[in-house]
């Protein structure tokens, strides 16, 4: 996968990116200190590029700079998380 350009969005909690004219998004919502995250959103069109695995660790290196916890509710999240133990210290 070329670089991407993940924007974040924090107003409307959300990180996006387009990928060949497709809107991928991951959004959360923020609540007492915790990033809890809903959603990841990969059209089919550019599906299986890595892009969902190119959004999350952006929002969870966030979370890490500002001193956030992360709570996933997104089942891509949970199973991101699963399998990267260096953000486990994130899990709230």
């Amino acid at each position: 996968m070329p670089d991407i350009q993940i924007q974040h969005h924090e107003q409307q909690g959300r990180f996006d990116t387009r990928v060949d004219g497709q809107l991928c998004v991951l959004d959360y919502q923020l609540r007492d200190g915790t990033m809890i995250i809903q959603h990841t959103g990969v059209p089919p069109a550019v599906g299986g590029r890595g892009i969902a695995a190119e959004l999350t660790p952006a929002a969870l290196d966030t979370a890490r700079q500002r001193g956030w916890r992360v709570r996933p509710v997104c089942s891509y999240a949970v199973a991101y998380l699963a399998r990267h133990p260096e953000y486990q210290d994130l899990a709230a």
